[in-house]
C-alpha cells in the first residue's frame, strides 16, 4: 500500500476572503445579487429622481429646455390655488390617517374576538382596498349627487335634508376623506389584526387571571403591544393622503373652485395647462414635504417604540 503525500495549497492556490466585523466573510462574487436590485432601483427611482431636480430649475417642453433657476419655485409659491391646496393637503392627511389607525385597531379588535362569521367578516372589511380607486371615486360621484344620488335619497326618507356633498365647499373635502377612510380602512384593520394575533396568548390568560376585564386588557396590553402595527398604519397613511390625487379628481376635479384642491391636483392642473416646468417644481415641493414630514415622525415613533 502505497501513501500518497498530502501537501497544503499555498496561498496562490486560494485566497480567502478577509473577515469582517463579527467573524463572518464576505467575497467580491456576494455583492453581485445586489446589482440586479441596484440598477433597478437606479434607473426607476435615483435617475428620475435627480432628473426632476434638474427639469424644475428649467422651462421644457418634449424637445427643449432652458435653464431659469429657481424661477419656477418662485411663481409656484405666488399661485394663489397653491396656499389652499398646501391647507387642504395636510387636513387631508391628517383626518384619513387619524380615522385608519382608530377604525382599524377597533375593527381589528372586533375581528379577532370570537364572533359568528369572522373570516367572512374580515373579507368584507378589506375588499373596498381591492377596487380600483378610480371606480371608487366614480362610484361614490354618483351616489353623493345632492339630487338624484342613493345617500341623500336614502337621508330624505327618514325626514333629513341630506347636504351637497360634493358641490357644498363646506362639504367637499371631508366627503372625499370619508371615502377615502372607507378604501383604506381595511388595510390599516388588516395590519392591527397581525399585530393583534402576534401577541403571546399567555399575556391575556395571565390578565384574565388576575382579574382584568376586557377594557383593562385592551388598555395594557393589546393597545401597547400593538404600538409596531401602529406606526406602520401611521407611515402608510400619512403618505397615501399627502400623495392623494385619484380620488380627489375622479370625485370634483378640485372643486367647487379650489375648495378640494391638494398639491396633486394643482400640480397636474399646471401640466394640463402646458406648464411642464412649473408642475415638475411642484413635484419636487411634494417630494420635500412628504420627506420633512415622514422621516422625522417616523424616526420619533421607533424611537419611542425601543424605549418602550
Amino acid at each position: 500500500m502505497t501513501i500518497t503525500s498530502i501537501r497544503p495549497r499555498s496561498r496562490s492556490d486560494a485566497t480567502p476572503a478577509a473577515p469582517a466585523a463579527g467573524g463572518k466573510f464576505y467575497t467580491p462574487y456576494s455583492f453581485w445579487f445586489y446589482l440586479p436590485t441596484a440598477v433597478i432601483y437606479s434607473v426607476l427611482f435615483l435617475v428620475p429622481t435627480f432628473a426632476s431636480f434638474y427639469y424644475s430649475l428649467t422651462r421644457w417642453s418634449l424637445f427643449e429646455s432652458k435653464f431659469i433657476g429657481l424661477d419656477n419655485f418662485v411663481l409656484f409659491f405666488q399661485e394663489p390655488a397653491l396656499v389652499k391646496g398646501f391647507t387642504n393637503t395636510l387636513i387631508f392627511a391628517v383626518v384619513t390617517s387619524g380615522s385608519k389607525v382608530v377604525l382599524g385597531l377597533l375593527l381589528a379588535v372586533l375581528l379577532t374576538s370570537r364572533i359568528v362569521g369572522r373570516g367572512y367578516l374580515r373579507s368584507v372589511v378589506f375588499f373596498p382596498v381591492l377596487v380600483s380607486t378610480i371606480g371608487v371615486g366614480l362610484l361614490f360621484q354618483v351616489l353623493m349627487n345632492p339630487e338624484q344620488g342613493l345617500i341623500n335619497g336614502a337621508l330624505g326618507v327618514i325626514g333629513i335634508d341630506g347636504p351637497g356633498w360634493l358641490t357644498d365647499p363646506k362639504w367637499a373635502l371631508m366627503s372625499i376623506a370619508l371615502v377615502d377612510v372607507w378604501k383604506g380602512v381595511g388595510l390599516a384593520t388588516l395590519i392591527y389584526i397581525a399585530g393583534i394575533v402576534s401577541i403571546p396568548r399567555e399575556y391575556m390568560e395571565a390578565a384574565r387571571v388576575d382579574g382584568a376585564g376586557s377594557w383593562e386588557s385592551f388598555r395594557r396590553i393589546v393597545l401597547p403591544l400593538s404600538r409596531p402595527a401602529t406606526v406602520t398604519v401611521v407611515i402608510l397613511s400619512l403618505i397615501g393622503g399627502l400623495r392623494s390625487f385619484e380620488l380627489i379628481w375622479a370625485m370634483t376635479r378640485g372643486g367647487p373652485g379650489f375648495t378640494s384642491d391638494v398639491i396633486s391636483s394643482v400640480i397636474y392642473k399646471q401640466y394640463q395647462a402646458g406648464f411642464y416646468g412649473l408642475s415638475t417644481a411642484g413635484n419636487v415641493i411634494l417630494f420635500l414635504v412628504v420627506t420633512a414630514i415622514v422621516l422625522p415622525l417616523s424616526w420619533f415613533l421607533n424611537r419611542k417604540e425601543v424605549n418602550l
